[in-house]
């Protein structure tokens, strides 16, 4: 049987002092390790609540939540890690779909800015503007510090680079006003809208008015104010003079008339008297002596004729005022308009200098 012998081991000094202070950091840092969390994940886009975090209490539930069961919850959760996948590979509008669906179950802000980000992506600045001011309708803390930031810089960036504004006031009850065809709103009243560059049509109407139609052209970072006028659209009868003028002229031309009849009248019988005392006193064959009647008679006679002449006319005068005073018909004059201000849309605190344009 043969023996084996064990041969010791023989650590030099200085080895030995430089393994020693690695030994125990080793197993000093060991429990630590095995106690670390596991890395996290905040760089990567995240939904507006994982499937495991508990719902906050009722009584500090963010509006968002209230009133919302947690079957809706999941399901939302679920759309929006559907739209996310989507999103990341840049399926707009398949993403779009998705985000919608996911807020027909659960408004919450965060699913409003994403939805934002994919509607701007799909060349919608309106429909975008008006999701991201829906993600901050909440206030402060809806969102974080930094999502507030961003939405906030892209509705500033909307406003100033890919959209215009126009606000107008209607002031008349019942009426409808268009913008591009479309039913806007009914007076009285007034509204704000955010539209795309361009020229849009602005319309009002409304039954027995004239109806009010005109383009506006707006330019990307400005805004339109202004107010819609409607006139009545009616018939009216006018007459050239008052209705009592003609026949006031005809009952005095009458009345001149008949003045100068009776003149005529007296003047024949002074004549005749003329003549029977000038026969009477000097015969046939003198001439009538102008200290007789029969001066008086011929001057009345005279005067009786041109009263004759101008009852007649008078008549007549009044005779074709009643013919052309007859009722005139016709439609009034459109005096509707519009009376538009354009002015910079800048940041809500800006200073704005403005200009009227009257179309």
């Amino acid at each position: 049987m043969t023996t084996t012998r064990r041969r010791p081991v023989h650590v030099s000094p200085p080895l030995a002092k430089l393994l020693l202070p690695i030994t125990l950091i080793t197993l000093c840092a060991a429990p630590a390790l095995a106690q670390a969390p596991p890395p996290s994940s905040s760089s990567s886009p995240h939904p507006p609540a994982t499937a495991e975090s508990p719902s906050p209490p009722a009584a500090s539930a963010p509006p968002w939540h209230q009133g919302i069961s947690e079957d809706r919850k999941q399901m939302a959760r679920a759309l929006f890690e559907e739209a996310r996948n989507f999103h990341r590979r840049m399926m707009f509008a398949e993403a779009r779909a998705k985000y919608e669906e996911a807020l027909a179950s659960w408004e919450h802000p965060e699913l409003r800015l994403y939805l934002g980000r994919v509607l701007r992506s799909l060349g919608l600045p309106v429909l975008a503007y008006d999701n991201l001011r829906l993600s901050l309708r909440w206030g402060p803390g809806s969102l974080d510090a930094e999502k507030e930031q961003e939405a906030r810089a892209t509705l500033r960036a909307l406003v100033e680079q890919e959209l215009a504004v126009i606000e107008i006031r209607c002031d008349e009850p019942g009426a409808t006003v268009l913008m591009d065809g479309k039913r806007w709103f009914v007076g009285p009243g007034a509204r704000r809208r955010m539209v795309t560059p361009g020229e849009h049509v602005l319309t009002a109407r409304k039954d027995g008015y004239f109806t009010v139609a005109r383009p506006i052209f707006m330019v990307a970072g400005k805004e339109a104010s202004g107010q819609l006028v409607l006139s009545a659209d009616t018939v009216v009868a006018r007459q050239r003079w008052p209705a009592w003028l003609p026949w006031a002229t005809l009952g005095a031309g009458a009345a001149i008339a008949v003045m100068g009849g009776r003149l005529m009248w007296q003047a024949d019988d002074l004549h005749g008297y003329a003549q029977e005392r000038s026969v009477r006193e000097c015969g046939r064959s003198c001439a009538p002596s102008p200290g007789f009647q029969y001066d008086a008679s011929v001057n009345e006679s005279w005067l009786a004729a041109g009263t004759l002449l101008a009852g007649s006319a008078t008549v007549v005068t009044a005779t074709a005022m009643l013919f052309t005073n007859r009722p005139q018909i016709y439609r009034t004059q459109d005096r509707g308009g519009v009376k538009v201000e354009i002015r910079p849309a800048a940041a809500p605190d800006a200073a704005m200098v403005s200009t009227w344009l009257v179309f």
